[in-house]
């Protein structure tokens, strides 16, 4: 019986497809940020918040 998950040798797979294989793995909370990518972060944050909820509670009362 044949192991499906198995791929032959030297087989591309869908996971290594437009990727380096040999450069290191790193994810974005890894990544370097300054302080005005979080001042930028809480700016979009809160314009967010007043959209999703101030709309709404403008449009209650009309």
């Amino acid at each position: 019986m044949t192991d499906e998950t198995e791929t032959p040798d030297g087989a591309d797979t869908g996971a290594d497809v437009g990727h380096d294989l040999t450069a290191e793995r790193t994810t974005a909370p890894m990544s370097a940020y300054s302080s005005r990518d979080v001042l930028v972060g809480g700016a979009v944050a809160v314009v967010g918040a007043a959209i999703a909820f101030g709309i709404p509670l403008l449009t209650v009362g009309v």
